[in-house]
């Protein structure tokens, strides 16, 4: 008996343009022990999503902590910098989030400028008339009067060193190029962060293009390694800044942060997987809650408060050294370290071929030590004098690397789509999800769909004839339409490319 002749025919249907991403797991909050009212507050003042208020505060806190101490790790100890990449479409009130949970950040900056406006006036003053008796004393030194030639010398040698001129108060950059950054810590803080709700304009910026990405890569790493950036300039020589710090916030729109995701160089140097990383489902379309004053005014006073205490207390510097920092150690407890070792060995174990973590090595095999930053900005936040981190604080902020660790393994995944088959996808729902009620409004049949259709009605990205076309046929690649054949009537009238719709 012919087998294939009793079993009917039957269409494979669509085929999905890409696998479903899962959704991610919801932010544990609570895990964020004293920061976690200040997420809430800006979080329940933005409406936006937990993650991206929380991504705000953690960032800004490291900014906050990390001058003052290193944590312990595993292997040594590390600076409490935490790089922070938040993925969220426009609208997503991520710009609002961050303006709630910097805003004592801004008015310290804000004070300190104007501090620093009188500084620089008295050394001015200081300097002109340091030169012009240093002048003096040299021209009486080199006279012919040796009497006088020898008091003014002994004068020069007890003048000292040059009034220093007074440091930059400015904490924050939002687009430098590696050099920039450097040329920022030459005469500024030793303690910096680069936060841009707008990272796209970093990441598709001076700093990252291809001539200079791998530089950027390799410096930023260096920085959130705790090494010291180097400076070299033909006439100056080289200089390694030693004692400096960076913590980093970058909020970027999916479109802008697949090609960082799927970059050879971020992932090859590890630099990704220097990044706590996330992209939280949107609540945009469930936002109905009034805007609120009190509630805004109260969540910007959630973390001013705190980061006013810790930006204003004396850093631990080198002596004699006003920008290097010499932070001190602070220590595991024995149950937090114990604890940790078990984190450790159980990320290590899943990287194994087979594993959860087979596919996100280099992100598995720093969380870790992730957690233990993490666990050191939570416990100098809520106590910059503790002396070491409890078992409490190393829990949560396992709790913590385990999110982020997920997020990253999510995102990996969705990292590999071309940017054409995510447009292609986007068109896809829009034919399936709001074409029906725009041909029925038209009077139109919503079983077929035009060019020209997408053009003057689609998403507005892809307004434009070429790109709409070259979408609508990679959905007849894959089965979502067919295409008519030419002459066939369309609402009365000759079409020359047509397509029709399936549903799956």
């Amino acid at each position: 008996m012919n087998v294939a002749q009793t079993i009917p025919y039957k269409a494979e249907g669509p085929l999905p343009l890409l696998r479903e991403i899962p959704r991610g797991a919801d932010y544990p909050v609570s895990a964020l022990g004293p920061l976690a009212g200040a997420v809430k507050a800006v979080q329940q003042a933005t409406q936006a999503p937990v993650a991206i208020a929380a991504q705000s505060a953690l960032s800004v806190a490291s900014l906050a902590v990390q001058a003052h101490a290193d944590v312990e790790t595993l292997a040594g100890y590390s600076p409490t910098s935490l790089y922070c990449l938040t993925v969220a479409q426009s609208g997503e009130r991520k710009s609002g989030c961050d303006k709630l949970v910097m805003n004592g950040l801004r008015e310290f900056e804000r004070d300190q400028t104007a501090q620093h406006k009188e500084d620089m006036a008295e050394w001015q003053l200081a300097q002109r008339l340091w030169t012009a008796k240093r002048d003096r004393l040299l021209k009486e030194a080199s006279g012919s009067k040796p009497d006088k030639a020898a008091a003014a010398e002994a004068d020069l040698k007890a003048m000292g060193p040059e009034p220093a001129q007074p440091l930059s108060p400015k904490l924050t950059a939002s687009e430098p190029t590696i050099e920039g950054l450097v040329k920022l810590y030459l005469v500024g803080q030793p303690s910096l962060g680069l936060f841009s709700d707008e990272g796209g304009g970093f990441l598709g910026g001076h700093a990252m293009n291809s001539d200079n990405r791998m530089k950027t890569v390799a410096g930023l790493s260096k920085l959130w390694d705790g090494e010291p950036p180097d400076r070299v300039r033909a006439g100056d020589g080289a200089v390694s800044l030693y004692g400096r710090r960076l913590a980093m916030h970058l909020m970027v729109q999916p479109v802008a942060a697949r090609p960082l995701l799927s970059d050879p160089i971020a992932s090859g140097q590890g630099f990704l997987a220097r990044f706590l990383i996330t992209e939280p489902p949107s609540n945009i379309g469930a936002r109905l809650n009034r805007p609120d004053a009190d509630l805004a005014g109260s969540a910007k006073l959630a973390m001013a408060g705190r980061l006013n205490q810790l930006l204003t207390h004396p850093k631990p510097l080198d002596e004699d050294k006003s920008q290097e920092l010499k932070p001190r150690a602070l220590h595991l407890s024995g149950g937090a370290k114990d604890l940790l070792f078990e984190y450790y060995s159980a990320t290590e174990l899943a990287q194994g071929r087979g594993g959860d973590f087979e596919h996100v090595k280099s992100f598995a095999s720093k969380s870790a030590e992730q957690a233990a930053r993490i666990a050191g900005v939570l416990t100098l936040w809520h106590n910059h004098e503790a002396a070491e981190v409890s078992l409490d604080a190393m829990t949560d902020a396992i709790r913590l690397a385990q999110f982020y660790l997920g997020e990253a393994k999510r995102l990996a995944e969705a990292a590999t789509i071309t940017e054409r088959i995510e447009q292609a996808e986007q068109l896809r729902r829009w034919i399936l999800d709001c074409w029906p009620e725009r041909a029925d409004a038209l009077g139109r049949s919503s079983q077929t769909i035009l060019p020209g259709d997408v053009v003057q009605y689609g998403p507005n990205s892809f307004r434009e004839t070429r790109k709409a076309k070259e979408l609508l046929n990679v959905l007849v690649e894959h089965g979502w339409l067919h295409q008519l054949e030419a002459g066939t009537v369309v609402d009365g009238a000759n079409r020359n490319l047509a397509f029709g719709i399936v549903r799956g």
